[in-house]
């Protein structure tokens, strides 16, 4: 599940993000400690930790004292939030911009997107 070129204290991270808008781990639920991370990834549990720390700074996660670390409300959203605008920087605004350059107008790329769902969801 480790893969290499990214850190693997952003792989946790990400991982328990993805948790969370998949609704596999719920707000205001606990999540795996580091020292369940550190065993099921075979990884340092320093590592994991500051893989955990980076979503309490963002205010994903938050820490019960002697419980351990839990989903803050409205985490979800945040994270929806957040990467739907990555997804916006990463893949829509290039998207767009190519468009252009080809004399591909917004509402076309629009109904290509469109016919390609459809052709996809027939398949």
């Amino acid at each position: 599940m480790i893969e290499a070129g990214k850190p693997i204290f952003v792989q946790i991270a990400e991982q328990i993000e993805n948790d969370i808008i998949d609704g596999v781990i719920e707000e205001e639920t606990p999540v795996p400690s580091t020292n369940e991370f550190a065993a099921f990834h075979r990884i340092n549990p320093a590592t994991a930790g500051k893989g955990v720390n980076r979503l309490v700074e963002d205010g994903i996660l938050y820490k019960r004292r002697g419980i351990g670390m839990f989903v803050a409300t409205g985490a979800r959203q945040r994270l929806v939030g957040a990467r739907t605008e990555q997804f916006r920087a990463n893949f829509v605004g290039p998207l767009l911009s190519e468009a252009a350059k080809l004399g591909i107008t917004p509402e076309q790329v629009a109904t290509m997107i469109s016919e390609s769902e459809r052709k996809s969801s027939t398949s």
